[in-house]
């Protein structure tokens, strides 16, 4: 019974992480092409708060019970398709850190060009794009590693 705990925890902190990416990732891109500079000050809030709500927590969650499970199932910790998962998620960790400040940085930008009505500075941009860039490598990340703990491929 214990296996199946650890397996149901880890099944829903993979579907918060990963819902919780998507969703996030969809608000904050249709909040900048509406351009409304106060919709795109308060998805960026919303934004991060889910992020430190359900994100983060949930990316805990996944290594502690990963971990616990690969130890009950007695996994060697040799197995490659192993290590391509944690080599995986370090580079899902590495993207998601600069998308978080890039977040707070873009939402701070709006919400001062919302307080001062002004427009928002070419910098939100250029942040914009290497946020959407970050995205990409991530999301991508994620399906493979669904993939890899479905059928755990001798690699």
């Amino acid at each position: 019974m214990e296996y199946q705990l650890v397996k149901l925890v880890h099944i829903i902190s993979a579907t918060l992480l990963f819902g919780t990416g998507l969703g996030t990732a969809f608000h904050m891109t249709m909040a900048h092409f509406s351009g409304d500079v106060r919709a795109i000050a308060a998805v960026s809030r919303s934004v991060v708060w889910a992020d430190w709500l359900f994100t983060a927590p949930a990316a805990v969650v996944q290594v502690v019970s990963g971990g616990w499970m690969v130890w009950i199932l007695n996994y060697a910790p040799t197995s490659r398709w192993l290590w391509v998962v944690l080599g995986l998620y370090v580079l899902i960790g590495v993207c998601w850190l600069p998308v978080v400040w890039l977040q707070i940085r873009m939402g701070k930008m709006a919400a001062y060009a919302v307080a001062h009505g002004e427009q928002l500075p070419p910098l939100y941009y250029r942040y914009f794009r290497i946020w959407f860039i970050l995205g990409w490598p991530a999301f991508l990340s994620v399906l493979v590693i669904f993939y890899l703990m479905v059928y755990k491929p001798d690699l």
